[in-house]
């Protein structure tokens, strides 16, 4: 048997990808975090699969479920939102299943920050405004940010930034941004990106944290600032350049 880690997508049950929904659809067990993937994905499994909630269950419930399908000979079909290269906790449990012997492989899906940048229409990349993208987080009680990872540090970098897990903290974000990104750098926020609620926010850094907590936004979303958010004026990219010579090897 086999474990597969499976992005499930942002949250819009038809952004799984092709090999995801194949692979569901042929494992005998699905472990789904029930508070983040859409139930509609559950049609996908077979009608005798044995589907777990993981919401409630902690590591080592999760991992007992990972060995008895071992032991069963079950395919298993681990359902993360998002992609799983990303804010998944993945790591652990691939860690758990090494140490088993359990062989598992990786699926990956739609991350939640290409969701919010379609739902805001923009490339978050621009030619000679901005071609970085950070993807980071903020430190709270239960996991500190390692050393130089704050988002002062990452704000010297004036690189556009995507932050999970951060809506509830958006007075913070500002606070610390601000300094390195002026109080008129674009900001947005998109809430449950791809989905029929999706919320999508937009202002600059310094109005975005009251939009936040007037729409009461607190889970489920991406906060992200950089100017690539306003940028209009900024020339073609080389790549469809009528001066590129399309002949050159």
């Amino acid at each position: 048997m086999t474990v597969y880690f499976i992005g499930a997508g942002p949250g819009a049950a038809d952004l799984i990808t092709v090999r995801g929904a194949r692979t569901l659809a042929r494992c005998g067990v699905c472990l789904y975090a029930g508070s983040l993937v859409p139930r509609e994905l559950l049609a996908e499994c077979p009608p005798d699969a044995r589907l777990v909630d993981t919401a409630q269950l902690n590591l080592d419930q999760i991992t007992a479920e990972f060995v008895t399908a071992h032991e069963a000979g079950h395919d298993v079909a681990r359902l993360h939102s998002g992609d799983p290269a990303v804010f998944s906790a993945v790591a652990e449990q691939m860690r758990r299943l090494d140490a088993a012997g359990i062989p598992y492989e990786i699926v990956p899906g739609v991350p939640a920050f290409a969701a919010a940048a379609a739902a805001l229409g923009r490339e978050l990349t621009v030619p000679t405004v901005g071609q970085t993208v950070i993807l980071t987080r903020i430190a709270q009680q239960a996991t500190p940010m390692p050393p130089g990872e704050d988002l002062a540090t990452l704000g010297r970098s004036g690189a556009l930034l995507v932050l999970h897990l951060a809506a509830r903290y958006a007075d913070r974000v500002v606070t610390e941004l601000l300094p390195h990104y002026g109080p008129d750098c674009p900001a947005a926020v998109v809430a449950m990106a791809s989905r029929p609620d999706e919320l999508v926010l937009r202002g600059t850094l310094a109005d975005i944290a009251d939009q936040v907590k007037a729409a009461g936004v607190v889970r489920t979303a991406v906060i992200i600032v950089g100017r690539t958010l306003g940028a209009e004026q900024f020339p073609d990219s080389h790549l469809y350049s009528t001066t590129r010579d399309r002949c050159a090897g």
